[in-house]
């Protein structure tokens, strides 16, 4: 028996003794760019303010099922079927909303009541769809089925495998075996047989507790993206789709807001070990991502990742708590945290010095206020006889995580990652790192993270030493060692593990600039027909917000403006190499800053010039 979840309206093809495909509510397009179940919620809103156009939300909701079963079961009496259905539902829907309109108010049973209807529509549509093509298919209402209980927070719900198996036993008897079971997705009953939902990521949780209650040899998720990404694709162009995860790295993905499962998505298919994948519908030749357990992950990609992706957490701020008198003090961790706790605040990370001086963690920036205010007055005594010195809250930053757990046995990687950021000047205020080395968490500055998640990908995806070169005077000599960079490109990147890019050239008049790098069997003529107004600050701009880690600027003139640009470059990470002697031979206060910039920082500057011709000379020490 195999598992699948659509995030459409779709038909999976499964070769399986038995197929059991769970359905969420229909989801946008151009022709309808509105999804059912933000059309459902925005229906429920209006009415509990007692506004009368959730009549006009319904009627759209009643067109756009209408309008697709006739355009998938066509005139006849599957249509008839269908439409009779929801026909009754949408009345029965009316009139729920006409009293919750009334009484100006919508409790949450009568909100997970009406939610789940876009989940049981699409379902009994392509039931009759499957049934109108001959297959051997059943229509299963999961609420007949799944009984739930809520978590303690709410934001979640656990399944009650023995009464859910006795259910499904039940539901056997009734309907018989069928080769292909349509099931809803999302919603269940509590132990009182109230309708209810599974909340967050509610179709992938049913498709995983299904596939736990069938045993399933494999469960998929169908949805829009070929698989899991190595980094946000939006964010970092060369992420990669993972050809495999375990479990846990899932989890910690997910955590960091990565396009991942759920956590509690994959408890059930965790429990048997059960396989899932994540498939694109709209690429099937893709082969996806696949989730194990780690025996059989480690089987699967053969051990080639030690790190499989980075995830941010952005708008984020750090609360900090030190003092000497914590320090030796028993409970204090627990004060803080039970603090926080009661206040409703999520702590994201945690960081403590082993001199217990200090704790600091990470909270949502809509909830620094909270924990500052919390905290103080928590510790009010301990601040007013100097025992705490004080919480302090730090804003605009971002939680950069990295995930694998091929690290634990892999040394050095912590220390790749840190020189990565260094190299790419991104300051780390806060570390965290489990004793299981399934991830390494910092906290850096918000303005950072776009380029720290960058250059730590590169770091890790492309090759061991990827460089971003810009060129600064393109004429003969400039112009010479673009030439030589297109020659050796290919040899350095197979012989050495080099990725050289050109990232940018620029003249007194003109510049050009791309972030993935300039083709250079053509970049003259680029340069002629794509160049713009020259600014070396915006050059200098333009090659640090890239994502390589490595940046360097070449200066292959004699003028005096490019060196007017470098202390601000370094500032940036990038490092200056250059024949120009005007550095040195201009103010003396400039070319001591540029020194103590390369003392006190990564960033490097090498005045280097060749023999006779003043060509720069980049040695490879």
């Amino acid at each position: 028996c195999c598992c699948c979840c659509c995030c459409w309206l779709q038909v999976m093809n499964e070769s399986a003794e038995q197929t059991v495909t769970v359905v969420s509510a229909m989801g946008s397009c151009a022709e309808s760019p509105v999804k059912v179940t933000d059309l459902i919620l925005n229906m429920i809103d209006k009415a509990a303010r007692q506004d009368a156009a959730f009549l006009v939300d319904l009627a759209a909701l009643q067109e756009k099922h209408v309008e697709t079963a006739k355009q998938l079961l066509g005139q006849g009496p599957g249509l008839t079927s269908f439409v009779a259905r929801l026909m009754d539902d949408i009345a029965n829907l009316k009139a729920m909303l006409q009293a919750i309109c009334i009484a100006g108010m919508a409790t949450d049973a009568f909100v997970d009541f009406v939610v789940g209807h876009g989940e049981l529509w699409s379902a009994q549509l392509l039931a009759a769809t499957c049934k109108q093509m001959g297959a051997d298919v059943a229509f299963m209402d999961t609420r007949d089925v799944l009984v739930v209980s809520p978590t303690s927070d709410g934001t979640s719900v656990d399944l009650d495998e023995d009464a859910s198996n006795t259910r499904l036993d039940e539901w056997f008897s009734k309907h018989g075996n069928h080769k292909l079971v349509i099931a809803t997705g999302f919603i269940a009953k509590n132990h009182k047989g109230q309708a209810t939902t599974l909340k967050r990521n509610g179709s992938d949780f049913s498709a995983t507790i299904m596939g736990a209650l069938f045993r399933s040899g494999h469960i998929t998720i169908w949805t829009d993206v070929d698989g899991v990404y190595s980094a946000d694709p939006r964010k970092v162009p060369e992420a990669v789709c993972l050809p495999s995860l375990t479990y846990h790295e899932a989890w910690e993905l997910s955590y960091f807001g990565a396009n991942v499962l759920h956590p509690r998505t994959t408890l059930p298919a965790m429990k048997y070990s059960i396989p899932i994948a994540i498939r694109n519908f709209f690429n099937q030749a893709a082969p996806g991502t696949q989730v194990l357990d780690l025996e059989a992950e480690q089987k699967f990609s053969n051990g080639a990742a030690t790190i499989k992706g980075f995830a941010t957490i952005d708008n984020v701020c750090l609360i900090n708590i030190e003092g000497t008198g914590m320090v030796g003090v028993p409970g204090i961790a627990s004060a803080v945290f039970s603090t926080v706790r009661d206040a409703g605040v999520n702590v994201i990370m945690i960081s403590q010095a082993s001199s217990e001086h200090s704790i600091c963690f990470a909270v949502k920036a809509g909830e620094g206020d909270m924990a500052v205010a919390v905290l103080k007055k928590r510790f009010t005594d301990s601040i007013s006889a100097g025992r705490v010195s004080g919480v302090e809250r730090i804003d605009n930053c971002c939680v950069l995580a990295a995930v694998g757990q091929g690290m634990v046995r892999r040394k050095g990687v912590a220390a790749t990652m840190m020189g990565a950021l260094a190299k790419a000047n991104v300051n780390i205020k806060a570390l965290a790192q489990g004793s299981s080395e399934y991830n390494i968490t910092v906290l850096i500055d918000q303005k950072d993270s776009e380029r720290a998640l960058r250059a730590v990908h590169s770091r890790f995806y492309l090759s061991d030493v990827p460089i971003g070169v810009g060129i600064v005077g393109p004429g003969l000599i400039g112009g010479t060692l673009i030439e030589q960079l297109r020659e050796q490109a290919q040899q350095l990147r197979e012989e050495f593990n080099i990725d050289i890019r050109v990232l940018g050239i620029a003249d007194s008049k003109h510049m050009l600039t791309s972030e993935g790098g300039i083709d250079l069997s053509n970049w003259r003529e680029q340069w002629e027909t794509n160049k713009q107004p020259s600014n070396l600050q915006a050059f200098g701009d333009a090659l640090a917000s890239g994502y390589i880690p490595n940046l360097a600027i070449v200066d292959c003139t004699a003028s005096d403006a490019p060196p007017a640009n470098y202390l601000e470059w370094m500032g940036k990470g990038i490092n200056i190499i250059t024949p120009n002697k005007k550095l040195g031979s201009g103010p003396l206060e400039r070319y001591q800053a540029v020194r103590r910039m390369q003392r006190e920082s990564y960033i490097h500057f090498f005045y280097e010039v060749g023999r006779w011709l003043g060509w720069p000379s980049c040695r490879t020490r």
